[in-house]
């Protein structure tokens, strides 16, 4: 890729100590390297715990990196703490759409003094022109005005999701990050809710985070797909490519789980512990259809075929 990318994740790390445990370290997220173009959406999926969520929080400048580099627009973020980053001027760039609207939103403030609180604490506008803004980014989600002084127990769940991506657009970010943006809706509003997505980052240029389960919705919505396993970027390649034909045995095992999509592989085993996990060997081994000897002795490599990654000794 020619073009410079937007957002660039070197060699991330998050560790925490273990309480209890003296010199114990969990390995939240370890090693993690990917870009993100501008336009350009990229899925991330993996199980519950496989450290999806800490990625998210790095990057979005909400926790701080034990090691490692995110890259935004030319410029290390990881370099500024996460509590004076709050304050950054490169805040408004970066923003997040949570997974439960009625969690994310303040039961206190209306829709219009929702949508209307980042301007105050991150943009210079203030009166009348922060109103219009407001009432803007209202209509590109497809807010009417009657529901702007409503209150979130007198909106539907689809309503309240709106109101959550009216808040994190209304600063003009460069980047979305969007937590399983849709898991707390039903059905029927979850596709209206995603279509508004797609047409948003068409129409407006947004590079985009998507985190979700959904594996269907993530070949929908994305460019590319980003595979974590107990907190390592276990593939990572073209979404088309990595839907019709995984690489890493536990990529294979997530796909098949898309109804028409062949033979369910039902992954046995343990998850392996995060804690202190051993570096010369596979995480993925004792849960691996494939493993041999050296999965338990060796580290798999991360081999690229193409713009196609997979971290495993079966990848070619």
């Amino acid at each position: 890729m020619s073009e410079r990318a937007l957002l660039s994740i070197e060699r991330l790390h998050k560790r925490y100590p273990v309480q209890g445990k003296r010199g114990a370290l969990l390995h939240a997220v370890d090693d993690v390297s990917f870009a993100i173009a501008p336009g350009e959406s990229v899925g991330l999926v993996g199980e519950s715990g496989c450290g999806k969520s800490t990625l998210v929080r790095l990057l979005a400048r909400l926790h701080d990196a034990t090691e490692g580099r995110i890259v935004f627009d030319g410029e290390d973020l990881a370099t500024t703490p996460a509590l004076k980053f709050a304050r950054d001027a490169r805040r408004p760039l970066i923003q997040m759409v949570f997974q439960d609207p009625t969690d994310s939103l303040n039961p206190r403030f209306t829709a219009r003094e929702t949508i209307a609180e980042p301007l105050a604490l991150l943009s210079r506008l203030r009166g009348a022109e922060a109103a219009a803004r407001v009432d803007e980014v209202a209509a590109q989600v497809g807010l009417p005005p009657e529901l702007l002084p409503r209150y979130p127990h007198q909106l539907s769940g689809g309503q309240k999701a709106r109101v959550g991506i009216a808040r994190a657009l209304a600063v003009k970010p460069r980047l979305l990050i969007l937590d399983e943006p849709t898991a707390a809706l039903d059905v029927s509003v979850q596709a209206v809710v995603l279509q508004l997505l797609a047409r948003l980052r068409r129409e407006l240029g947004l590079s985009c985070l998507f985190v979700s389960h959904d594996l269907n919705v993530v070949r929908l919505l994305t460019e590319k797909v980003a595979v974590m396993y107990l907190g390592k970027l276990v593939e990572f390649g073209p979404s088309d490519e990595v839907f019709r034909a995984p690489r890493h045995p536990y990529t294979q095992a997530l796909v098949s789980a898309i109804p028409g999509q062949g033979p369910r592989i039902r992954l046995t085993g343990e998850v392996a512990s995060p804690i202190d996990p051993p570096k010369d060997a596979c995480r993925f081994q004792g849960r691996c259809p494939r493993a041999e000897d050296r999965c338990g002795r060796e580290a798999p490599p991360q081999v690229m075929r193409g713009p196609h990654m997979a971290a495993c000794h079966f990848a070619t």
